[in-house]
Parts: C-alpha cells; structure tokens; sequence
C-alpha cells in the first residue's frame, strides 16, 4: 500500500474544488488516484495500490479471478488505507472484457448508420449480440488513414467512412454496477482501460504513437495516431510469468521468485549456475517478438514509422526493461509518467516517476472525471 500522508493533502484544502477519483480494477492489483482541480490544474491529493493475490489466497502479484463481492471489498479497502476522501468516481473496464475495431462502412446517414453497425459488429463478437454494448465513433475524413490504397491507382471512395467499433461484455458493465453499489460510489462511467492509458500518456501530436501494457496476466499493444486508437493486440504472457518461470527453474517459492526477479531484473550477475537474465528473456523474447510483428505490420501497411514507444503497467518496472525494448524495437522507448499531467509536491517526484507506469489508467480516468464535473 502506498500513499500520500494527510499533512500533503491539508497543502490543497484551501481549494473549493470537488475531489474525484479514478478506479483501476486489474487481475492482480487494484490501483487508485484522487484528483482535484485548482486554479484549472489537476491536483494530486492521494494515490493507492492493493494487491489482490492474498484476497484469493494467492501471492502478492499473482493474477486472480475474485468474485465481485471480493473485489468490492477490496476496493473499499484501498479506499480506506490510502485516505481517499471521495466517493465521485469512473471505473476501468478490462480490455479482455471488450473489442476495440476500426472499420470502414458505406457513407450512410446517422439513422442508417446506427442499425448498420449492430449488424457489422456480428462479424467481429464471438458472443450473441444481446451481451454487448456496442458504441462507435465515426472517424472525420480529414483524420482518417487512407494508406492502404497509396500502393494502388484507386484512390480512397468518397462514399465509405471510417468508424471507431467499441463493443463491452454487459457482464463487465454489470460487475462494475455491483461494486458501485456495494462500495457505496457515485460512479457516473465506466471506461475501457486503454483509452485512460492514452489520456494520461501519450504525447500531443499527429505521429504514430505507441503502448505496451506490461501487465501480470497479460501484454496489451496499442497503436494510437491523430489521438485515434488504430490497433489493439493482446498477448497472453505477462510478468506473472516471468516470476513462475524463475521460481520453477531454481526450485524456489513464488515468493522468493518474485522478490528476485524486482531486484535483479535483467542484470547479470557473475558465477551463477544459472543465468536469471535467461530465464527472463525467455518469456520477454516472445512478447516482444510479437509487438515487433504488430509495430512492423502497422508501419509496412501504413507506410508511417512508430514514433515512440510508451511503456506502462507494473511489470515495466523491471531492470533493464525499457533497454532491451529500445534495441529490439530501434524506436525511441520511455516510461510513462502520467504523473507528469498533475500537481504534486516537489519531493514526491522521484517515487511518482518510479510509481507512473503503473497508475496511467487510474491517473487518465481520474482526469476523465475531474472534466466531466465541469
């Protein structure tokens, strides 16, 4: 647990502003972030981290599957231990309980379009239509990538647009409803995690942009340009995996794996009978095998570089991380520093710097909140 002490929050209490915050319900962790607004700057009065391991028995950054019961509670717990004194809140939804999709359609008007897109959608669900919600975002022409007719002589129609397909598992919507309810929070949104990510991470701008969520379970791409989400790539390795693959390896508990693995990371260390680096880069040579394969594709298809790679979640945190990503990927790689979009005392800025990459949901939906109560 992690948080700023009540004598850093009495410095804003002079502020009439409302207190939000922003709620990041992960496999593994439960991150929060309470913002206010001062002066028409976001300010950071309390931030906080639960891992969820020991509410299923498990150890600490271990992936769960919780029942929401549990994890309302353990919600009401981080709450509790980081002082949060708001209850106005948006909550993250998981990307595997959703699909993001750019599609293109005939140029219809808004009312045709409206029953097209239900009918579009079924091609990309592999579940019936009635457990989705389903919105979209019609992408101006003026913002659209045109690129994969730029090897043609056909040009791009005039007569088709580019839509923004958002559909979530009405279980997701209702899970979240539940742990509203029983944690007694005034939730006005709940928000696909990737879209906090970009609003607290990326940089302003036109060039192609890049994430990689390093998470416990899973590493989730994302390819953003012109402030759009173009491409979303799940790979089912996370840094969980890294941990089981030490503790199995050398014959030791998770525990002791995972403790290892936070202070070696990818440094090697001389004499050893077995190399941790290599048991590491075992699973990190797959993952970014695959985020090669999507940067590369995007960048063939598009014929547009990556401009930089953003790196977030807990599991970025490892040693030597962003090093080995910069000379697999040769693109500019930096760790996200959401914090960098808000107000805090100055001493705080080295723990925040190391603490950012894995508070960039949190931070953008806090964010999302504080100008929804404008």
């Amino acid at each position: 647990m992690i948080n700023i002490p009540d004598f850093i929050k009495s410095i804003f209490s002079s502020d009439q502003g409302k207190s939000v915050l922003g709620i990041d319900i992960g496999p593994s962790s439960i991150k929060i972030v309470q913002l206010k607004k001062r002066k028409g700057r976001a300010i950071l009065e309390t931030y906080g981290e639960l891992s969820l391991g020991p509410y299923a028995g498990l150890e600490i950054g271990r992936s769960t599957n919780l029942t929401t019961e549990q994890l309302a509670q353990a919600v009401v717990d981080v709450l509790r231990e980081s002082n949060a004194t708001t209850n106005r809140s948006g909550i993250s939804i998981p990307m595997g309980s959703s699909l993001v999709s750019f599609i293109k359609l005939p140029k219809v008007d808004e009312s045709q379009l409206a029953q097209m897109i239900p009918l579009e959608a079924r091609k990309y669900i592999p579940v019936p239509i009635s457990e989705v919600s389903i919105d979209y975002l019609v992408i101006p022409r003026n913002d659209s990538i045109a690129s994969e007719y730029q090897n043609s002589e056909e040009k791009p129609e005039e007569k088709t647009i580019d839509v923004l397909l958002v559909v979530i598992h009405n279980d997701a919507m209702a899970r979240n409803k539940e742990i509203t309810r029983i944690a007694k929070l005034e939730t006005t949104f709940s928000e696909i995690e990737i879209f906090g990510s970009m609003r607290s991470v990326l940089d302003q701008g036109t060039a192609p942009q890049m994430i990689i969520d390093f998470g416990s379970g899973s590493t989730k791409i994302y390819i953003v340009e012109r402030g759009i989400l173009r491409v979303s790539h799940m790979i089912s390795r996370g840094s969980q995996d890294i941990t089981l693959a030490i503790s199995k390896s050398l014959g030791i508990s998770v525990d002791e794996a995972e403790k290892m693995k936070r202070e070696r990371g990818l440094l090697k260390k001389e004499g050893e009978q077995m190399d941790i680096n290599e048991i590491t880069s075992l699973t990190l040579d797959y993952i970014f095998s695959e985020v090669g394969r999507v940067l590369l594709n995007y960048q063939k298809k598009n014929e547009r570089n990556i401009s930089k790679v953003f790196l977030t979640g807990g599991g970025v945190l490892l040693k030597g991380l962003r090093e080995k990503a910069e000379t697999s990927f040769n693109v500019p790689v930096v760790m996200a520093d959401p914090f960098s979009k808000v107000e805090f005392p100055a001493f705080l800025d080295a723990v925040l710097k190391q603490a950012g990459p894995s508070f960039s949901v949190a931070i953008g939906l806090a964010l999302r909140r504080l100008q929804d109560s404008e």
